[in-house]
């Protein structure tokens, strides 16, 4: 369908979909904005940024510098488009679920030992592969195939690289499968639990490292006492 434009005034759509719209046609995708380009592009919207959050339950990817760390405070980054929000068929089909609640959240993060069911980062903690950026959690559903081949929704930890469901890098099977074939037998065994269990397991000294990285500044310097560290 041809997309309309963000700033026609005959245009009914609210904020949020006058905001996606803005995003194509006037920031394109991996690129930044600040809040003033907001503010100027929508003026007299109260909690305009509030509405462009509402973006990302319809898997739209916009950053800020809490997820990227070469961003100003005042910057955000349009990574990708999500669900055509213009579009009010797609936007009635990926309307999103009930909210999951703050208790909910804390039970679920609690039992994930506050890391990453996928990649196993901490919060907070700096990615590997990419310093810039820190691990930032969230609870999410995922749709699990169980070992009988029943479907069941679960809430699992995911931090927000994994949600997104990229890393920067295009993601290559014959690549992953060289990669586990290399690996040892225990370690492919592992491995072949973790996708069964459609979540990744976590060994005791991860516990312990991130039950260490949830303690206060003064109680971490107690635990650095006691290793002689």
């Amino acid at each position: 369908m041809t997309l309309p434009a963000w700033n026609d005034p005959e245009f009914k759509g609210g904020t949020m979909i006058k905001g996606a719209l803005w995003l194509v046609q006037e920031i394109g995708e991996g690129n930044t904005f600040t809040k003033e380009q907001l503010r100027n592009a929508f003026p007299g919207v109260s909690q305009a940024d509030r509405r462009f959050r509402d973006l990302r339950a319809y898997k739209w990817i916009i950053l800020t510098n809490t997820e990227d760390a070469t961003l100003m405070a005042e910057d955000q980054r349009f990574v990708k488009a999500g669900v055509p929000v213009w579009d009010p068929a797609a936007r009635r089909a990926a309307a999103p679920q009930k909210a999951i609640t703050a208790k909910q959240t804390q039970a679920v993060m609690a039992r994930d030992e506050y890391m990453c069911t996928v990649c196993g980062i901490g919060g907070a903690e700096p990615y590997i592969d990419d310093s810039n950026q820190t691990g930032v959690l969230s609870v999410t559903r995922r749709l699990t195939v169980l070992p009988d081949g029943r479907e069941e929704v679960f809430l699992v930890t995911v931090c927000k690289r994994c949600r997104a469901g990229a890393d920067g890098q295009g993601a290559h099977a014959d690549e992953v499968v060289t990669e586990i074939m290399s690996l040892d037998t225990a370690d492919q065994q592992r491995l072949a639990r973790w996708v069964e269990r459609g979540r990744r397991g976590s060994t005791p000294l991860e516990r312990a490292w991130s039950a260490y990285r949830r303690l206060p500044g003064e109680a971490r310097e107690e635990v650095r006492e006691v290793l002689g560290t």
